[in-house]
Parts: C-alpha cells; sequence; structure tokens
C-alpha cells in the first residue's frame, strides 16, 4: 500500500514518535483535552473582544501571557515542551528577518512568546477566525491575499519595511505552507524578494516539531520541541545565492533535528 503523498505528489512516509503502552493510549485523549482546553480559553475572553481597541501595547502583553498559558497546557496536558538553541544568533542584529521552517502550529504560537513582538506573515483568512485572529489583526501581523498575485508581494513588502521601521522583526515561512519532516522542501520567490527590498541580516530558523505535532492530525506526541535560530545570512547577497545558503541551512539543521528526535523516541 503506497504511503501518504507530500504536496509535490511525491511519496512521503509518516514520521512520529510511537509510544507504547499506556502512554500510547493516552495521547489522543491528552491531546483532545490540550484542544478542548484551548478552545474552552477563547470562548471566556470572547467577551472581551471589545477592549482589543485599547493600546496595542495592552493587547499584546494580554496575548503574550495566553500563549505562555497555552504553551504550559501543551506541556502539562499534551507532554509536550520544547527548548529553543541558537538565541546567541539574535544578539545584536536589531530589527531583521527571520525565515522559519513551518511544520506545525506551535511555532506560530511559540514564535511569538521567543521573540515578544514579531510581526508574522500569514494567511489572510485566519485574519478572520473570532476572537484569535481579530487579535492577529489588531497586533498588526501581516496579512496576505495569496489571490492577489503580483500585488500581495508588493503589498507585503510595503508592510514589512512599515514594520521593520516599528522596530520589530519580521517572520516569514519561506515555503507558504506547513511541510512533513523529511519531506523535499518546496521554497517560494518571495521570500528571495523580500530579503532583496528589506537589506537586512535574514535569520534562518530549523526546527522539528512535526515530528511531535503532525500536519492534519489531532494527535500532541509527548516530547521536546527543538527550535534552533542558526547563525544570521548578512544583507546584499545575489537572490540565487541567498536562497541556496537559506534552504541549505534551514533543511540540513532541521532533518537533523527531526532525526535526533526519533532517536530519542
Amino acid at each position: 500500500m503506497s504511503g501518504p503523498m507530500d504536496r509535490r505528489g511525491e511519496e512521503t512516509r509518516p514520521v512520529r514518535p510511537s509510544p507504547r503502552g499506556l502512554a500510547g493510549l493516552m495521547v489522543l485523549p491528552r491531546s483532545l483535552a490540550f484542544l478542548a482546553l484551548v478552545i474552552a480559553s477563547l470562548v471566556v475572553l470572547s467577551p472581551l473582544t471589545p477592549f482589543l481597541v485599547l493600546p496595542r501595547r495592552v493587547v499584546l502583553a494580554i496575548s503574550l501571557r495566553v500563549l505562555r498559558f497555552w504553551l504550559f497546557l501543551l506541556h502539562h496536558v499534551a507532554g509536550l515542551s520544547f527548548r529553543v538553541r541558537g538565541l546567541e544568533h539574535l544578539e545584536g542584529i536589531g530589527p531583521c528577518m527571520v525565515a522559519a521552517k513551518h511544520q506545525s502550529a506551535f511555532e506560530t504560537l511559540a514564535l511569538q512568546v521567543i521573540l515578544t513582538d514579531p510581526a508574522i506573515v500569514l494567511k489572510r483568512e485566519l485574519t478572520l477566525i473570532p476572537v484569535a485572529g481579530w487579535t492577529m489583526a489588531r497586533l498588526r501581523h501581516i496579512a496576505i491575499d495569496r489571490r492577489a498575485g503580483a500585488a500581495a508581494l508588493m503589498n507585503l513588502v510595503r508592510d514589512a519595511k512599515a514594520r521593520l521601521a516599528e522596530g520589530r522583526s519580521l517572520v516569514i515561512f519561506p515555503e507558504g505552507t506547513r511541510s512533513a519532516p523529511l519531506s523535499p522542501p518546496d521554497y517560494k520567490p518571495g521570500v528571495v524578494a523580500l530579503y532583496r527590498a528589506l537589506k537586512v541580516p535574514c535569520i534562518p530558523v530549523a526546527l522539528n516539531s512535526g515530528v511531535f505535532w503532525p500536519r492534519r492530525d489531532l494527535r500532541r506526541f509527548p516530547g521536546t520541541i527543538t527550535i534552533e535560530f542558526l547563525p544570521p545570512i548578512p544583507p546584499g547577497l545575489a537572490g540565487d545565492r541567498f536562497r541556496s545558503e537559506l534552504e541549505g541551512a534551514i533543511e540540513t539543521r532541521s532533518t537533523a533535528l527531526a532525526l535526533e528526535a526519533l532517536r530519542q523516541d
């Protein structure tokens, strides 16, 4: 029987831990409990949505507390924690472009906490989600309409420059969507165009979140996700060289981190 197909139509093998015994039986119930608590927290917070008109710094402070609470639940309910490596590569850089591997929803939560107040590039549909999406819009993340073609890239560059001028770093997922661990990379040209337009250092980020938080799966497998910030790529490189260095750095380390996680299983 064939395995699942990736977004290029190529067969891939599921990459995930295989806990045994009681630990394996409890993965789904613990995952559903985590999801239920997150949804419940959004329901509890929904009457407070009028307070999104408060100053952005107030909304940011509240949002960070909610995100930390969700990560607390992820650890203590689902048994999934995380560690961060390479933070020294952010020292003295200032506002920059952070290009991260994207394997799950986890990094969209964790990077906001790790970086404190980044501007995340996300698809416009996410800002329409009640409470969470409205908050993302109020925090002035960068929402793009993928159907807008060239205009979407122009708007992205304009908004990214504005966020950098505010002293915020930019987080972009170069593949544009989640990818399974160890699957072939599919980097979009937008990340190169953005790098050339912004003229700031780019920090690659490797991770292995998809091993524990698979795409299109309710299960959150217990373990420790690793997020690793890599040495910065300086501004001013030719587009082809930048793309080669970015993809090489992210994919090499993300593959190593995925294999490291699986060896620990």
